[in-house]
């Protein structure tokens, strides 16, 4: 089969393509013919070495596909079935051999792409709004990078769930994608500061939770935009990693609250993936989650891929196509 395969870290242009054998599934596992697979930030870290994994690999933990042969003790699937997984690797080829229990089944309703595109980010926004930080109407949410494909999910969440949703992008065209996804408001942090645009917006008294994936450019500011005792979400860096703190910084901007989830965590057994897969695709054939894809790029264009993702200038989801 073709796939892409990392033998050094480094840069985009380590994303090759090659020929590997097709895997054949071990107990507890799945094939799938994948028909798109999703391109994250986590697979930069992959590529970079930042998240070690043993050289040579294939990244990619998201796609959607067709189930091709089932490994022995498997249960719940069969040849044929539609399906879509997260949080295991081989994504970026053409079949991926993946562990029954990161998978689940994609309804018919919901396309392979919106499939590839969503089983990530949206569970993701998901955990984030039900449980990390159990979103109320009566809150306020900071959601930066709201214009990337967790962002657009988190801001609709979060309406979904009545809360009141400010939302950082750095574009008037993203300004508009955050706009339409529900949020009350959006501040471009390109023109001003959004702490200070916060503070105005809240009264002086600052956010419940800020949901933030940027990481090192935007961590203080978060702190300085919470209201005393509330939680700072930092679920990403694509600005880079934060540096260490002091516990006594939480104290100091008022008994905060610091946590750094990994959806990992909030998929350890079959119920909890089945109730935040279930919860997902119903929004999405409902209509009531759009899901944004921003560009398709065939398989053979995984470089350019990650070259557009960390460009931070995308609006929506990135997918390859085997």
């Amino acid at each position: 089969m073709k796939a892409i395969q990392i033998h050094r870290h480094g840069g985009p242009e380590v994303l090759a393509m090659g020929d590997v054998p097709v895997r054949e599934p071990d107990d507890g596992e799945l094939r799938i013919r994948v028909h798109a697979a999703g391109v994250n930030f986590i697979d930069v870290y992959h590529r970079s070495g930042l998240y070690k994994n043993a050289l040579p690999f294939t990244p990619g933990v998201e796609g959607a596909g067709v189930v091709e042969a089932l490994g022995e003790g498997v249960n719940g699937f069969a040849v044929g079935d539609r399906v879509a997984w997260c949080m295991s690797p081989g994504g970026y080829a053409e079949y991926a051999t993946i562990p029954a229990r990161s998978v689940v089944k994609l309804p018919d309703a919901v396309s392979f792409d919106l499939g590839a595109a969503a089983m990530l980010q949206g569970l993701t926004a998901h955990y984030l709004v039900k449980s990390t930080f159990a979103l109320r109407a009566s809150q306020v949410a900071l959601v930066h990078a709201a214009a990337g494909g967790v962002g657009l999910l988190l801001v609709q969440m979060a309406k979904s769930l009545g809360a009141t949703v400010i939302g950082t992008t750095s574009t008037e065209a993203k300004a508009e994608l955050v706009s339409d996804a529900g949020a009350d408001h959006v501040v471009r942090y390109t023109e001003v500061d959004f702490v200070a645009a916060v503070q105005d917006l809240t009264g002086g008294k600052g956010v419940d939770v800020v949901y933030d994936s940027v990481g090192a450019t935007t961590f203080e500011g978060s702190l300085k935009c919470l209201h005393p005792r509330g939680m700072l979400v930092s679920f990403g860096q694509s600005s880079g990693a934060v540096e260490p703190i002091s516990p006594l910084i939480l104290s100091t901007h008022g008994s905060l609250y610091l946590t750094r989830p990994n959806l990992a965590h909030y998929m350890l057994d079959r119920t909890e993936v089945d109730w935040r897969s279930g919860e997902l695709f119903a929004m999405i054939a409902e209509g009531r989650l759009r899901i944004r894809v921003d560009t398709r790029f065939p398989l053979a264009e995984a470089a350019n891929a990650h070259r557009a993702l960390e460009s931070r200038k995308t609006a929506g989801k990135l997918i390859l196509i085997p």
